[in-house]
């Protein structure tokens, strides 16, 4: 059984696990305002609010709906339009309507959905969060400079904006109704037990899984990581990090420990999807999804990672790099769940960076992704790990060019002899996301941009010509 709060409803529905958050608002609860667009989740039209409580506080994300399994809505708080709209518009309606940022409308609530999340952030609000909270929503019509005005009235309408009080001081402001003041009673008042496992179907954010096999899922229940709290957590233990399987990309974009660790962490994850996906995707999944352009799985391959496989009480550990064996070919059986993924923290003479070209900058796969540990000491490299995606079949750790750095003093000509090894390792094809040469020429001139973005004093594009 499920049960939820969706907008100032109570639902309790025997509902499979698997069905979609989407059909359940529209068909079951004829809650039309949240579109059917893409259902892949890259047009932000069916995007909806889901709140949790966190250490005693309500933490509201965007979400998209048509990849959200109808089981993750668990004990939170689903927010449509329609739990959006009160007698009058709020600022965030009315400013869209003052700027023209609505033309045939169909993407429209997505965008007030949105633009209502940024509003609902416990943070001092910008113009850039703004404009970054709408990044997963499409619009056809008004090439976005009207939206792009309602949200910088919309964040000059929060600059007064209570953080110790931010829910009552939107309510007051009559930016939300005055109802979202009760839901963390109504929340307290659900059972407290979490899904009982089910069929063994594991399902993570559903991010891939549901756009590639959809049909066989919605009907089934699945067991859900994000409702496995013991899968979702950050810590160090003895300079080790230890991550769950069930944190998503947004958990490690809030993370104090990743963002001390990578100084450059919101820079490089946000080339990796949209808000709405990032705050679904999890770490786990994506691994298991196998994908040889994953951007999270060249990003901790790079950081020498290991994985914990789990069955029932037994466990085991390998390192990502030996997990993959072949095209979607894992080291893995069918009851094993990747629990636990753990590295050591970077140091100071430790030197990370990602990089990752796609048709658009954001919002897209991967042609090529890349990403490199490096540790140096008196200019001479001790330690290496690289990796490479959308190169060959799997995702590639490069084993031989980072045996051939190990010891080699930093200068150009290492990293060139490194590269010539670097192009013997993969072997690119070609397909929608470019030519086999095309990859190959992408991946050295990433490879280049790594020595470049993190020793700018020793490396420039006149030290590869």
């Amino acid at each position: 059984m499920i049960e939820f709060v969706l907008n100032n409803k109570p639902i309790k529905t025997d509902q499979p696990t698997g069905s979609l958050l989407l059909d359940f608002v529209r068909y079951e609860q004829s809650l039309m305002g949240t579109k059917i667009g893409c259902r892949e989740g890259d047009c932000g039209a069916c995007t909806v609010l889901m709140g949790e409580l966190i250490d005693g506080q309500m933490n509201y994300r965007q979400v998209t709906s048509c990849l959200t399994p109808l089981g993750n809505a668990q004990r939170k708080h689903v927010v449509t339009i329609e739990g959006l709209n009160m007698e009058s518009l709020s600022p965030v309606q009315q400013f869209m309507v003052d700027e023209s940022g609505s033309q045939c409308g169909f993407c429209t609530t997505g965008f007030v959905v949105s633009l209502t999340q940024f509003c609902l952030a416990n943070s001092t609000p910008s113009y850039n969060d703004a404009i970054a909270s709408i990044d997963g929503n499409i619009c056809r019509c008004t090439g976005y400079k009207p939206i792009e005005r309602a949200a910088k009235h919309i964040t000059e309408s929060l600059s007064d904006k209570d953080h110790n009080e931010t829910l009552n001081w939107l309510i007051a402001q009559q930016f939300i109704p005055s109802y979202f003041n009760q839901i963390q009673d109504k929340l307290d008042a659900l059972p407290k037990g979490d899904n009982d496992s089910q069929n063994g179907t594991v399902v993570g954010g559903g991010t891939d899984l549901y756009v590639q096999k959809h049909d066989q899922l919605i009907d089934q229940n699945v067991d859900l990581i994000t409702n496995m709290p013991n899968l979702n957590f950050i810590k160090i233990d003895n300079g080790i990090c230890k991550v769950g399987a069930g944190t998503t990309a947004t958990d490690l974009m809030e993370s104090d420990i990743f963002i001390s660790a990578f100084p450059r962490l919101k820079a490089h994850l946000k080339l990796v999807a949209s808000s709405p996906i990032r705050n679904m995707a999890t770490l786990g999944g994506n691994f298991v999804n196998a994908s040889p352009i994953g951007d999270f799985t060249a990003f901790f391959l790079a950081l020498n990672a290991k994985i914990k496989l789990t069955k029932n009480s037994d466990s085991r550990s390998i390192y990502l790099n030996d997990f993959y064996k072949g095209y979607k070919d894992l080291d893995k059986s069918s009851d094993e769940i990747l629990s636990t993924i753990s590295f050591k923290l970077p140091t100071q003479d430790s030197h990370f960076n990602f990089e990752k070209v796609s048709k658009r900058i954001y919002l897209d796969i991967a042609s090529v992704n890349t990403a490199i540990q490096l540790t140096v000491s008196k200019n001479k490299i001790t330690e290496s790990h690289i990796s490479a995606g959308g190169v060959g079949p799997i995702p590639i750790y490069l084993r031989k060019t980072c045996d051939f750095l190990l010891n080699k003093a930093l200068l150009p000509e290492t990293v060139q002899s490194a590269h010539e090894i670097l192009q013997s390792e993969i072997s690119p094809i070609s397909d929608v996301r470019g030519s086999a040469d095309y990859k190959r020429l992408l991946l050295r001139q990433l490879f280049y941009a790594h020595f470049i973005t993190l020793f700018p004093d020793q490396f420039s594009l006149d030290s590869f010509k």
